[in-house]
């Protein structure tokens, strides 16, 4: 008899796990308190338009990619589905001069200088900084003593990689983001510095992300994060899983420090739910938040590892503001930035840029002559939005908010104003509502003296409990859920003596 795995929730991390665990012969059971998979990979319908919340590019969409491998083991990619590669990458718009972000470091390098001659010692060290981490990859490796049908080997190209990235973070560790952008002559390239970078996570994450897309990583698998879940969920089904949907787990039971099973609630809605029920199992892999686990448990699980990741984990949250416009948008830049006329305040945070995210070009996301567009205020809000809902006045500021938002667009866009006929506002709470996370935050804020590390998947003297999600892996993302999904089901497979079925 196969043994019973339980898996808490039905995110990205969460279908990792339960393909992979399924793939290895266990019975799997997958958890989720929404009626769709995806987790925070998700997008959500407002009349006749379709809001990007999740995706907006995938580490691993190169097939040369050692993560590739991952999502098409998982069935979130196939031969079938088609990336995008938006080129340019980014646009900064300074005072209607294009300042533009290629994908090809070597077009990046010649537009500056043509833009800025006098700053070519500067641009020439920025690009280079590009090319010395555009071979730094996530690396997809093996748990020690875990039985594999193959092994899995980062290529040696990566550490040189990687100490070059050691290297770039400590040299830029010291420079704030104001220090760095006067290092430029040019006032739209100092605006293009200080738009994409802030002072609490430094410039290296800047220089990561333009080095991943340097290496022709980043796509943007069609149809976003709905299908890409879906292809995952239906993967999972098909090799006889089980999807519970608008079933909530309240707790996992643990009997003589081993894991006995889970008791679940039915979520009749997001304020109601049933009585509780008892699913027995062998394993339970937690892909929930770990920051916001101890309900879980009758006892709050204890480990060193989690005090760290505890102590570390600073909240990486955003306001949330798509519009539907009537309009057709497409000659402005996929992804674009720019700088306020006059800057926006949230709480006690203060916006001098804004980007956004333009869909026009894509049939899904609206009808034709028409836009999808969203916008992120990144920031810790999070106590705001949650007074606000408590005072009665959580509407009003939403409302506030993105009536900003629109007055400032229509100053950049003109074709805007008076044409929005869709706004929708997500705040942290309905991320914390609708996804369970730690002070509705969907990544871990990545700061210039935080250590790269795994956290470990497992708590000593706590047998069968497995743990996998976004925060074992800061800062996050879609790659992280996968890898810390395929680690956990490593230590169970390691645990059990299964042989784990390695990717093709």
């Amino acid at each position: 008899m196969n043994k019973k795995v339980i898996v808490i929730g039905g995110g990205i991390a969460g279908l990792s796990a339960g393909i992979y665990a399924q793939k290895c012969g266990f019975d799997v059971t997958i958890l989720e308190s929404h009626f769709l998979p995806g987790g925070n990979c998700t997008s959500w319908k407002r009349g006749d338009y379709l809001f990007e919340g999740g995706m907006h590019w995938l580490t691993g969409s190169n097939p040369k990619e050692q993560v590739n491998s991952m999502w098409r083991c998982t069935g979130a990619l196939t031969d079938d589905v088609e990336i995008s590669y938006f080129e340019p990458f980014g646009v900064y718009d300074h005072n209607g001069t294009q300042i533009r972000l290629y994908r090809d470091v070597d077009k990046t390098e010649k537009h500056f200088l043509e833009l800025s001659p006098e700053d070519e010692k500067e641009i020439k060290k920025f690009c280079n900084n590009i090319r010395k981490v555009k071979n730094l990859s996530m690396p997809v490796t093996d748990v020690k003593g875990v039985k594999v049908t193959k092994k899995s080997r980062p290529p040696l190209s990566m550490l040189t990689s990687a100490m070059s990235a050691i290297s770039l973070i400590k040299s830029f560790a010291k420079v704030s983001r104001e220090e760095y952008a006067k290092k430029f002559v040019h006032e739209g390239l100092q605006e293009l510095i200080r738009a994409m970078t802030d002072d609490k996570t430094g410039i290296a994450p800047f220089i990561f992300t333009m080095g991943s897309l340097a290496r022709g990583d980043g796509g943007f698998p069609e149809g976003g994060s709905l299908p890409f879940a879906k292809r995952m969920a239906d993967m999972f089904t098909g090799l006889g899983g089980k999807i519970e949907y608008e079933t909530r787990a309240d707790r996992v039971i643990i009997e003589n420090n081993k894991v006995a099973g889970v008791m679940i609630k039915k979520v009749k809605s997001f304020a109601e739910a049933s009585d509780n029920e008892r699913i027995d199992a062998d394993a339970v892999i937690v892909t929930a938040d770990t920051m916001a686990i101890n309900h879980l448990f009758d006892s709050p699980p204890k480990a060193k590892w989690l005090d760290e990741m505890r102590s570390n984990a600073k909240p990486t949250m955003v306001t949330f503001i798509s519009l539907g416009i009537n309009a057709d948008l497409s000659n402005y830049p996929h992804y674009g930035i720019f700088k306020l006329k006059d800057e926006i305040k949230l709480a006690d945070q203060t916006y001098d840029y804004l980007s956004t995210n333009n869909y026009a070009s894509d049939p899904v996301y609206s009808p034709q002559g028409k836009t999808a567009m969203t916008i992120q205020l990144s920031g810790d809000t999070y106590d705001f939005w949650k007074k606000a809902k408590e005072d009665g006045t959580y509407e009003e500021e939403k409302q506030k908010i993105a009536d900003a938002v629109i007055n400032a667009i229509a100053v950049k866009m003109p074709e805007t104003d008076g044409k929005i006929e869709v706004c929708d506002v997500a705040t942290p709470l309905t991320y914390e509502r609708y996804c369970a996370n730690w002070r509705g935050s969907w990544m871990t804020e990545m700061t210039p003296e935080m250590k790269i590390k795994t956290y470990p998947a497992i708590i000593d003297g706590l047998s069968g409990v497995y743990f996998a999600g976004h925060r074992m892996m800061p800062p996050g993302g879609l790659p992280t859920a996968i890898m810390t999904a395929r680690i956990a089901i490593q230590h169970l497979c390691r645990e059990t003596d299964t042989l784990f079925i390695s990717e093709d």
